[in-house]
């Protein structure tokens, strides 16, 4: 069996938002008991995770750590044609992953205890985001 859905976003500009009760949702309607889930978000300036959900500040220096890796207005980046945040965006949407596998049993996606599925949105300033929510198994 296969069930898709599209889910839409607008992030109010860069951090992160937990998405694992829509992708949740999309599970239940597929009816879906033993499977995968495989979610991809339809652009190249955001990304998605799995990560911590207990402590925000986890979150939070994760974003620390990708503003050193890629920042913005770097002077060696040459795609600046949204502003300063445009290239680090793209870096940082490399970097992490645009698609996640989650496995589905007993009808419901089987994340770790304190994991959960995270819109990592790495613009400044808000966007509309398509999420992909693709689920196969029977």
């Amino acid at each position: 069996m296969t069930h898709q859905t599209i889910l839409e976003f607008a992030p109010s500009g860069r951090g992160t938002r937990e998405i694992t009760d829509e992708v949740a949702r999309v599970v239940t309607q597929s009816g879906v008991q033993c499977g995968i889930a495989h979610v991809f978000v339809q652009h190249t300036s955001c990304s998605l995770t799995i990560t911590e959900n207990a402590d925000r500040d986890v979150r939070r220096d994760l974003e620390t750590v990708l503003a050193r890796l890629a920042p913005d207005g770097d002077p060696a980046y040459r795609h600046d044609t949204e502003g300063p945040d445009d290239m680090a965006a793209h870096a940082r949407s490399v970097l992490t992953d645009t698609a996640l596998t989650v496995p589905i049993g007993g009808g419901r996606l089987l994340l770790g205890t304190w994991q959960g599925i995270y819109l990592w949105e790495h613009r400044t300033s808000p966007h509309q985001r398509r999420v992909v929510v693709t689920i196969l198994g029977g």
